[in-house]
Parts: C-alpha cells; sequence; structure tokens
C-alpha cells in the first residue's frame, strides 16, 4: 500500500480520522479540567506528553505533505483531501494552544523545547520524503509500515543526537 492508497482509503471513509482529530482536543480540555492543580504530578505529565505526541506527529505530516504536495507536485490545495492534509494541523495548533493555557509545555517530560522538538519531527519527514522520492529503499514500493518504521527511527536518531548534543557534559 502506498501512502496515496492509504489517503484515498481515509477520503471514503474519514469517519475515523475525523473522530481522533476532533476528539484530540475535546479530551485535551477535559482531562485539563480533571487535573486542576495536580497537572504536572506524574500521571498527568505523561498524558500530556502523549497528547502532545499524538497531536504533533501528524500535524508535522501534514504540513510536511502541504509543503511537499504545493512545491514539488505543483497540485493547487483547492484538490486535495481536507481531512488528510488540513484537519492534522488544525488539531495540532488547537491542541496545544488548550495546553499551553493550564500548562506550561517546558515541564512536560521530553518537551524542555517544543519548537526543536517539532523541528526534529519535521527534519525526520523531510528524510523519509527524500528518501521515498528519490526510490533509495526498493521497500517503499510494497508497504507503508517500512515508511513508517523508517521515520520512528529517523526520529529516535534525531532525538537521541539532539539531546547528546544539547547536554552539557560535567
Amino acid at each position: 500500500m502506498t501512502l496515496q492508497e492509504l489517503f484515498d482509503q481515509i477520503g471514503q471513509n474519514p469517519s475515523l480520522i475525523i473522530g481522533f482529530f476532533v476528539g484530540l482536543p475535546i479530551f485535551t480540555f477535559v482531562a485539563l479540567l480533571f487535573s486542576k492543580h495536580e497537572s504536572y504530578d506524574v500521571p498527568w505529565r505523561y498524558l500530556y506528553s502523549g497528547v502532545i505526541y499524538a497531536a504533533c506527529i501528524p500535524g508535522i505530516f501534514a504540513i510536511t505533505l502541504i509543503i511537499y504536495t504545493f512545491l514539488f507536485e505543483g497540485k493547487s490545495l483547492l484538490n486535495v483531501n481536507f481531512f488528510v492534509y488540513f484537519l492534522p494541523v488544525f488539531s495540532m495548533i488547537v491542541t496545544l494552544l488548550i495546553l499551553r493555557t493550564k500548562l506550561e509545555i517546558q515541564r512536560i517530560p521530553g518537551f524542555d523545547e517544543l519548537s526543536g522538538f517539532l523541528m526534529m519531527i519535521a527534519a525526520a519527514f523531510v528524510a523519509v520524503l527524500i528518501i521515498q522520492k528519490t526510490r533509495i529503499w526498493v521497500v517503499f514500493h510494497g508497504s507503508v509500515m517500512y515508511l513508517i518504521g523508517l521515520f520512528v527511527g529517523l526520529f529516535l536518531i534525531f532525538k537521541i543526537g539532539w539531546s547528546r548534543l544539547m547536554t552539557k557534559k560535567k
């Protein structure tokens, strides 16, 4: 299955993606209501960390996809699937704005600098798109799962490399 086939399937049955990306900001808002002053305690901090990952990874992927589609393929953005291209970006923005109203993102585990985190995700997606387009690795013709695995691997490498580069040695 190629990415285009996956996007076509989502376009034919968008209820799952709509439920996820509309439900994510709602879930975040409800979680903030329940956590109140305990937002930085152990279970809530990791929940918010997961919410940030769940919002930012598809959102940055959608931004990368928008840029790629517009600049490299020359397609009009008026002819693309709204649920695949724009809904993840809106959901990411709304979710992060909701979180910023009550939390300091820097106190959430793994997000000392949210902008650096977003740049790592974007760099991993750009690297995967370059690898896929140049057909360096032939297995991308067959399965999207290899592409997702490559993204996860590159993201972990970038994250570990960035943290080692930025940590001060004592």
